[in-house]
């Protein structure tokens, strides 16, 4: 076990000028602060098809996948669509399991354009209880986005705040002792393919 965590965020958002993308390098900033090395995965630009269980490591699923697995703890981040999470976050997931998730300690932000996100955040939380996670009590929810950040910065201290935590708290638990897996992830076959 390394003596300084190694922090992955993961942005669900394909938008060139992604608000999820802005807030997960705030986090990350503050991840590096408390100590820790950090790096964005940005699904722009990659080829990562939607999941097809008879092909599992198409295009650059398999370095994405090693990313993860080189994590001592992950971000995920995402808009909000339709009151649950965006559809590259959900295949990159799909992709994943036990090896990339059990025993990790894991943060959530979800951003909206309109009220708080929720739902995304609780269909997270989930899915990250399902692989084995350690989901963090501490989330950052950004609602109307569109007014929370003036050139790459926050404009709202509260906000700010919230998610330079969610950075900082990955940072403090990453090697939190494990928890019995949940009943979710013991029906979870899938996720030890």
């Amino acid at each position: 076990m390394a003596n300084t965590p190694h922090v992955v965020a993961v942005c669900g958002s394909l938008r060139n000028e992604s608000y999820t993308r802005i807030a997960l390098n705030h986090a990350l900033a503050e991840a590096e602060l408390a100590g820790a090395t950090t790096e964005l995965v940005d699904p722009i630009g990659m080829d990562i098809p939607i999941f097809d269980a008879d092909d599992r490591e198409p295009g650059d699923v398999p370095a994405l996948m090693q990313k993860l697995q080189a994590a001592d703890a992950i971000i995920l981040g995402t808009p909000m669509y339709h009151g649950s999470y965006s559809s590259p976050l959900k295949t990159i997931l799909d992709y994943a399991g036990f090896d990339e998730f059990d025993d990790k300690t894991v943060g959530l932000l979800a951003v909206s354009g309109g009220r708080f996100p929720t739902t995304a955040l609780e269909h997270l939380r989930s899915v990250g209880r399902s692989l084995g996670a350690w989901v963090l009590p501490h989330q950052a929810a950004i609602p109307g986005v569109r007014d929370q950040f003036y050139d790459g910065e926050f404009v709202d201290e509260e906000m700010e705040k919230r998610v330079r935590t969610l950075g900082r708290r990955v940072v403090q638990f990453w090697n939190i002792e494990a928890d019995p897996r949940t009943a979710e992830s013991a029906e979870n076959v899938g996720a030890d393919d």
